[in-house]
């Protein structure tokens, strides 16, 4: 509890700047928590999926049946029920289809990640403001004369060194939720492209077999 105090002090002598820092924390936040949600409800790969896709020779309809469990907003189900719909046409135009809704699902991964990058520079950049802004009310009660107010100055330089700190943490936290996201929608991409290659392939050894 004293901690938790102690923190809230803190956050005070900061200035009106932690304000909006905090409005950047808590957009960094919740943008990780929804990537989050959306990796783990959407773009899982389970692993009875995973494996009937890598066996080549495996019926369609049993890839329907499992796909008809999933989730309409499910991003795998979406892309697979593009290749099956368009299997019976050449396989070029399965491609097309294919690569039309891979970039349709990478774009909606991505999704708000552009605000990430953003809080990883401005984060930093509004600290050194409140830092600035710290540092001219510790030098404006220094007189002439020397130190006036001894408490203000602390003051002055408690304020500009928080606002430095929360600014630093809240850009590093958002500088890793970005790195991690991006990567994620990487894997999820590269994963979904080399599984849409299967797919592709079991079309060709089908129309061959004709």
């Amino acid at each position: 509890m004293q901690e938790l105090q102690a923190a809230w002090i803190a956050l005070k002598l900061g200035g009106m700047i932690i304000v909006p820092l905090s409005v950047l924390a808590v957009a960094a936040l919740a943008i990780m928590l929804e990537k989050a949600f959306v990796y783990w409800r959407y773009a899982r790969l389970s692993h009875d999926l995973l494996n009937l896709v890598e066996t080549y020779g495996f019926a369609w309809a049993d890839l329907e049946k499992i796909l008809s469990g999933l989730d309409e907003r499910h991003y795998y189900k979406r892309f697979f029920e593009v290749v099956i719909s368009n299997r019976h046409r050449p396989s070029w135009w399965t491609e097309s289809r294919a690569a039309d809704e891979a970039q349709l699902i990478e774009t909606a991964l991505a999704k708000r990640l552009w605000v990430l990058e953003t809080i990883v520079t401005a984060a930093p950049l509004l600290g050194l403001v409140g830092t600035v802004i710290g540092m001219m009310r510790a030098f404006q009660v220094i007189g002439s004369d020397g130190v006036v107010n001894p408490t203000a100055v602390t003051g002055g330089v408690a304020e500009a060194l928080i606002a430095t700190v929360v600014g630093l943490v809240i850009a590093l936290i958002a500088l890793f939720g970005f790195n991690y996201f991006s990567r994620l929608q990487s894997q999820t991409m590269d994963e979904m492209e080399r599984l849409g290659t299967r797919l592709i392939d079991h079309i060709r050894l089908d129309q061959e077999g004709r």
